[in-house]
């Protein structure tokens, strides 16, 4: 079993830093694209930034110019760079990580992280 374990969470002021990162324990299968999804309480979780193994990425509009999501396909790991962090960042962020080809079933094969919580607070 594929595991994800997430790391770089934390407490920050407004306007900090923090890099997170994503190492998948093994590779079982060829990933795709790999993503950060976050959850504040009380709402629903959403896509933050997502990147495909061909160089395409994809932000979401309230993080973009601050928030950098790259790659190191070598050792199936995913970074989420935040910069100039704001108290709405606060959210558990977990890590996505979904396979090129699908499995018997026709489904894409799709692992999560634990999540990792960032507090952008004063």
């Amino acid at each position: 079993q594929v595991q994800l374990v997430e790391s770089g969470g934390g407490l920050v002021q407004p306007g900090g830093s923090l890099r997170l990162s994503c190492a998948a324990s093994r590779s079982i299968f060829s990933i795709n694209r790999m993503g950060w999804y976050r959850q504040a309480p009380g709402k629903e979780r959403e896509l933050v930034a997502a990147t495909t193994s061909g160089g395409s990425t994809n932000l979401a509009d309230s993080v973009k110019g601050r928030f950098t999501i790259s790659r190191d396909n070598a050792k199936n790991t995913v970074y989420l760079q935040m910069n100039s962090l704001k108290p709405e960042d606060t959210a558990v962020y977990y890590c996505n990580m979904r396979s090129t080809v699908v499995d018997y079933t026709g489904r894409y094969l799709e692992v999560w992280g634990q999540g990792t919580l960032v507090t952008a607070s004063s």
